[in-house]
């Protein structure tokens, strides 16, 4: 029961970094749909925005998921 409870409550946050630091970060309730976010969404942000990489973060600040281009 309490580790539903934990998870329920879990953000996770998709964090856009740029060149000269963070872009813009979006709160998501869920893993799997903060992560398929910022894969769908790379492409569109590297081009719009000058995204460089973007991280998924627990809300106790550790990486879940990362990605990169050069």
């Amino acid at each position: 029961m309490l580790a539903e409870s934990v998870r329920a409550t879990m953000a996770f946050i998709v964090i856009w970094y740029g060149r000269r630091g963070i872009i813009d970060k979006v709160t998501f309730d869920a893993e799997k749909t903060a992560k398929d976010h910022a894969i769908a969404m790379f492409q569109t942000r590297r081009g719009d925005d000058g995204v460089v990489c973007v991280e998924v973060r627990k809300d106790n600040g550790a990486v879940v998921f990362s990605h990169a281009e050069n």
